[in-house]
């Protein structure tokens, strides 16, 4: 019998028999090397490709609100007891906007109380899931906004609608960021805020 003849592999391991070991040996290893990165390189354009989206989303929720608000009447806005029908109008109306758009309200078009931390100010602050105690939807919604007052020659101010809204974003990247860098941690969610205002019509 001749002698077997060995083979070099690419990454300089030396091989009898190139049937099977060599170029496919080599090519699995690389492959298990590099799916750590590919698996975090999909994952991060799936996460924020995500995130812009509902950034883009929550923009067009908060600009209806507000265009809503400022058509809407004030005359209940100084009632004492319970929420302003018109305040909850803009509230129903952003929630319907989120879930058309597939994005979870986190219960905020459930029977909530608002706060009203100060006049023509109302917040509500939504925890079902997925948001948590610690990371909640909230909505601001000021009818009388001064951010936008308009002064005319005759020095009268025409108030403001500004909507807010405060969304906690689930992250997937830290669960497969870890394959990569083991012990790292990044948190679970990021808030994304966006606001819009509109002059008051009435």
């Amino acid at each position: 019998m001749g002698r077997r003849r060995r083979y070099k592999s690419p990454v300089g391991l030396s091989c009898a028999r190139p049937a099977f070991g060599c170029d496919e040996g080599s090519a699995l290893v690389e492959f298990a090397v590099a799916l750590p990165l590919l698996m975090v390189l999909v994952v991060g354009v799936f996460d924020f490709g995500g995130a812009f989206n509902a950034k883009q989303e929550l923009n067009n929720a908060v600009r209806e609100g507000a265009r809503l608000g400022s058509t809407l009447p004030t005359n209940d806005l100084s009632v004492t007891v319970g929420t302003p029908p018109t305040v909850d109008a803009i509230r129903y109306l952003v929630d319907s906007y989120l879930q058309v758009s597939r994005i979870s309200d986190c219960g905020l078009g459930l029977s909530l109380t608002p706060s009203n931390p100060s006049t023509l100010t109302w917040v509500y602050t939504a925890q079902g899931s997925p948001c948590t105690l610690s990371n909640s939807l909230v909505l601001t919604i000021v009818r009388g906004s001064p951010s936008c007052n308009v002064v005319t020659s005759a020095n009268v101010n025409i108030p403001c609608t500004h909507v807010t809204i405060n969304y906690p974003y689930q992250w997937h990247f830290n669960s497969v960021i870890q394959l990569i860098v083991p012990g790292s941690s990044y948190g679970p969610y990021i808030t994304i805020q966006t606001d819009a205002t509109a002059t008051n019509m009435d």
